[in-house]
């Protein structure tokens, strides 16, 4: 059971202060398999989460760091993926003790991914070989005339 607590954002709502509580930490939870996409590290989160009746309201910000594949040069770039305004309702009953936002979270982070990673803004793209001499042997149509 500790394995897969270390795998899911949970909050325990059971012993959470009615006044609200900052919770702060880190949990790997984005799991890609893709290529080009590569998260390292956990999910670092600060959180603020009050109870409103059965309501349960978090707040906060997400980060995690990534490495990327840079659409215009193909380089691998390491950064930081941010969510300021990650924001979840969660409807609570009286027999719940935890609440799972560990889905919630993940999108928040996949969905803040860029479409087009580039490693800078000012990235050149792939660099061009030099251009290859002129073959000459297309150098004797030149003279040529179609009617």
């Amino acid at each position: 059971m500790e394995k897969e607590l270390e795998k899911k954002l949970l909050i325990d709502v059971a012993r959470l202060d009615p006044e609200g509580e900052e919770l702060e930490g880190e949990v790997d939870i984005v799991d890609l398999d893709e290529p080009y996409v590569k998260p390292f590290g956990g999910v670092r989160y600060r959180l603020t989460a009050q109870l409103f009746g059965t309501e349960l309201l978090v707040r906060g910000h997400l980060e995690q760091d990534f490495d990327l594949v840079c659409s215009r040069c193909g380089e691998d770039f390491d950064t930081t993926i941010e969510v300021d305004d990650f924001t979840v309702s969660v409807e609570i009953s009286e027999k719940d003790q935890w609440a799972d936002l560990t889905t919630d979270a993940r999108e928040s982070i996949i969905l803040a991914l860029p479409t087009y990673p580039v490693c800078a803004e000012d990235c050149p793209g792939i660099v061009q070989k030099a251009e290859r001499p002129a073959d000459e042997r297309w150098g004797a149509l030149d003279g040529l005339k179609v009617k």
